[in-house]
């Protein structure tokens, strides 16, 4: 175990690429390596985002699935943080989920080892471990299997950290995290920020289920101390918390000042849901509100145990998520120019 007070900072002789760098992890890591005066420099597919420090950032043509693309962007970097990644409980999704999540993540590992990084960090997810197990805390040393993770998007996951720890066997330098639910400011319109936006518009359903739920920039801030430490081939969950969706929800609509859910969601409903869902995405081809596997995951109490990382980083806190619901409320309020 390294104490973070005493690591020695990895070299920074080159610059910092970046994987996913427009989603919700990858564009507020870039403002925050961007404000510390780091070379960042970012993939981009086919135009480059209008973000914050766009015009700060190098951007590099490419895709995690070219891998020419890949071997230039690496030209010239000594650090990687792989954020990219595609999150879907759609089973319409399946083949994107491999190519993008396994296969794109094999060509990262292969494109640094090649190029002679000096150290690859992996933002993998709590769906990695297997994180439907009731009645003891997840740890690290936890794997994913059959009967205890629900989803193709936990399993893509779980097989792209073993791309990861197969380019530490070949003497890549690794560290990967595991963040629970991350809660911040991006379009609220996908991923954990709907969330924000159900709540804005009073949906009135919750459900007990209890998971872990950390702020963004504590990701952020976890990612960065763990790149400029000593720390390898390790894995940690980054989890501020462990409370109930419905805590988030009631959190969320006190920030907002609109009204709390009030119709609790049973498991019977949650399957008779799931199932219409299903029905209407085949026939429509659009994408179901709710699936299998985000019904089961969101009526699951389930604890995340946090404290490797606070061992191999003494000197880090985290936020409390009543301070965090209520800054990304006001962002969202900004943002969207909300009453």
């Amino acid at each position: 175990m390294q104490d973070f007070n005493s690591a020695a900072a990895t070299k920074e002789s080159g610059s910092i690429l970046v994987t996913g760098a427009t989603g919700l992890v990858g564009s507020h890591l870039i403002a925050n390596l961007v404000n510390q005066g780091k070379k960042v420099k970012a993939l981009y597919r086919s135009q480059i985002p209008d973000i914050q420090h766009a015009a700060q950032i190098q951007w590099v043509k490419g895709d995690i699935l070219d891998i020419q693309s890949l071997e230039d962007a690496l030209a010239g970097v000594s650090q990687v943080y792989h954020c990219a990644a595609m999150v879907s409980f759609n089973p319409a999704h399946k083949h994107i989920l491999y190519k993008t999540n396994v296969e794109g993540t094999a060509n990262v590992v292969n494109a640094c080892i090649d190029a002679g990084i000096e150290k690859l960090l992996f933002v993998s997810s709590v769906a990695a471990l297997g994180r439907i197990r009731e009645g003891a805390p997840i740890t690290e040393q936890m794997h994913w299997t059959a009967d205890t993770s629900n989803s193709e998007y936990g399993k893509t996951k779980y097989l792209a950290e073993m791309e990861v720890w197969r380019g530490a066997g070949e003497g890549l330098n690794i560290v990967i995290v595991n963040p629970t639910i991350i809660l911040g400011c991006s379009d609220w319109n996908k991923g954990s920020a709907a969330i924000f936006k159900n709540v804005y518009n009073e949906f009135p359903w919750y459900t007990e289920g209890t998971t872990g739920f950390v702020d963004v920039a504590d990701v952020v801030d976890a990612m960065v101390a763990l790149m400029h430490s000593n720390i390898s081939s390790e894995r940690f969950i980054v989890s501020a918390d462990n409370i109930t969706y419905r805590q988030l929800f009631n959190l969320a609509a006190t920030a907002f000042g609109k009204k709390q859910p009030h119709k609790k969601v049973s498991p019977l409903m949650a399957k008779l849901v799931w199932r219409v869902e299903a029905i209407k995405a085949m026939v429509t081809g659009s994408n179901p509100l709710l699936t299998k596997e985000t019904s089961a995951t969101a009526q699951a109490k389930v604890e995340f145990n946090n404290s490797k990382l606070l061992q191999y980083l003494p000197a880090f806190t985290y936020r409390s998520i009543p301070e965090t619901v209520q800054r990304i409320c006001n962002e969202f309020k900004q943002k969207y120019q909300l009453t």
